[in-house]
């Protein structure tokens, strides 16, 4: 038997057929298409399903060519907080919100002022309320779009909307709805008090399971005998992104830290339990029983690089931007805080923006993609100082995602941070992940550990090199962001004013 595992990314939809085996039969990426407006992001349900669903029926189809197995189950990995509000008749009434828009930030006060940090963090497991979490965006639509507020009958995420569609029941998983803002993360239930302040009723919310559950079984509409898609495939509920990642690159227990190297860079690792030491450092409901995971969130990670090479290295391909700055001669180093989006951890400061300092004549813009590197693994090491303060042990890196196929990228990463960095063979570790939770559900391997023994290696390992300059960089580094913490926050008054 075979197991399709979706991941519904960002930037794109990814789309794995694995055997019993786990071994990959086939994989297809689409892109994914959205409608930008200022602080708006939004994007069209019913077109990102209908992309999802004929992925799945191409990818069936070509391993069912391969081997003539059907499908025991599809598996849901991928983003958490993306927002699709659905009328009594399962409808959207309005676009998909992405968790990119922005367009809360007044809301974010308003809750803030309403529900103490305190009370926030213990109960989500978040230090920081921001524009990203879905109880912001449901705010805002009370207050700016009451008619659309009026007609919502239900209140979905992505993955639980694409669940819906495929099997008809409507289901959440506790890992993704610790990103939701309204879900109590000790309890593991939804926390009422902040959706009674936002008059959102639990009986507008999906059902809560843990992660890796079947949630039904495929809808006879989309079966098809020539594809292995029958109406016995289950739908698993699968974990988040970043938790199958984990999975899939081998990180399944304490000490090991997994870094998502995509357009948001997270790290990632486990603990028996939540931990709110200093307030700083998120908590998640793993996607275990009885495990949790910490995860500091960089929306500005990979974001930045692909912001520079879009903006001025656009005739420049990544590789031969990585051959380009492997055979530079040494210059100063420029700094660079990569904070376009404001918000990353551990610092949560709204107000910051992206900086390059210390430009002179003879930089060019090698030397500024440099800076962009280096500024994003200075931030890394931020995260692991916070996490080792915190009490984590770090024993190793394990690295996934574009940036990960960056040699210079990783090495920087490696020499920085202080940590060895390994590079899991398997590129598309979420998409095996979740493959992982479902293989164990099917009973195709008795136990998780056994599943990733099977199928993960390393394919290559970064070590640091020791050279004193990289402490130098990471040193000015966070003295840079400490002496524009005053000037990000008139820079960002003057700002609206304009």
């Amino acid at each position: 038997m075979n197991i399709i595992s979706v991941d519904l990314g960002t930037t794109n939809i990814k789309t794995a057929v694995y055997d019993q085996q786990l071994q990959m039969l086939h994989l297809l990426s689409e892109p994914v298409t959205y409608q930008k407006n200022g602080d708006f992001v939004e994007f069209d349900a019913e077109s990102y399903f209908s992309l999802v669903l004929s992925m799945i029926q191409k990818a069936a189809a070509c391993a069912w060519r391969l081997n003539r197995k059907r499908v025991a189950q599809i598996v849901l990995t991928g983003q958490a907080e993306s927002l699709i509000l659905l009328d009594r008749n399962h409808r959207p009434v309005c676009p998909g919100i992405s968790w990119m828009d922005m367009r809360s930030s007044e809301e974010c006060s308003e809750l803030s002022a309403a529900f103490s940090q305190t009370c926030c963090y213990h109960t989500t497991g978040q230090p920081e309320l921001i524009p990203t979490w879905p109880i912001t965006k449901i705010l805002w639509m009370k207050k700016n779009r009451p008619d659309i507020f009026q007609k919502t009958a239900h209140y979905l995420l992505l993955k639980d909307y694409m669940i819906f569609r495929l099997c008809g029941s409507m289901v959440g998983e506790h890992s993704i709805y610790c990103f939701s803002h309204y879900f109590n993360i000790t309890k593991q239930c939804y926390w009422k008090e902040i959706l009674d302040y936002c008059q959102v009723r639990t009986d507008q919310l999906p059902k809560l399971m843990p992660s890796g559950n079947i949630a039904g079984c495929l809808h006879r509409a989309f079966a098809c005998a020539e594809t292995g898609l029958d109406t016995a495939t289950k739908i698993n509920t699968g974990t988040l992104d970043h938790f199958a990642g984990m999975i899939g690159a081998g990180n399944i227990r304490e000490g090991q830290i997994s870094e998502s190297a995509g357009t948001v860079l997270s790290l990632a690792t486990f603990t028996p339990a939540p931990i709110f030491d200093g307030g700083k450092i998120p908590n998640y409901c793993g996607p275990f029983p009885d495990s949790y995971v910490l995860l500091p969130v960089c929306e500005s990670g990979g974001f930045s690089m692909e912001w520079f090479k879009n903006q001025f290295l656009q005739d420049v391909s990544y590789q031969e931007l990585n051959e380009i700055l492997s055979g530079r001669n040494s210059r100063t180093p420029l700094i660079f805080l990569p904070y376009l989006t404001g918000v990353n951890a551990p610092d949560y400061n709204e107000n910051a923006s992206g900086v390059f300092m210390g430009l002179r004549s003879y930089h060019d813009r090698y030397d500024m993609a440099l800076a962009v590197m280096q500024g994003v693994a200075c931030m890394l090491r931020k995260n692991l100082e916070c996490l080792k303060q915190s009490g984590i042990r770090i024993e190793k890196i394990i690295s996934t995602g574009g940036g990960a196929r960056s040699p210079i990228w990783t090495q920087l990463k490696a020499d920085i941070s202080g940590y060895a960095i390994e590079i899991p063979a398997d590129e598309e570790a979420p998409c095996l992940g979740a493959a992982v939770l479902s293989a164990v559900s099917e009973r195709f391997f008795a136990s998780c550990d056994e599943a990733v023994a099977a199928c993960v290696s390393i394919k290559h390992r970064y070590t640091p090199t020791g050279d004193p300059a990289f402490e130098e960089i990471y040193r000015l580094f966070c003295h840079t962001c400490s002496a524009l913490e005053e000037t990000f926050q008139i820079s960002r008054k003057n700002c609206l004013h304009f």
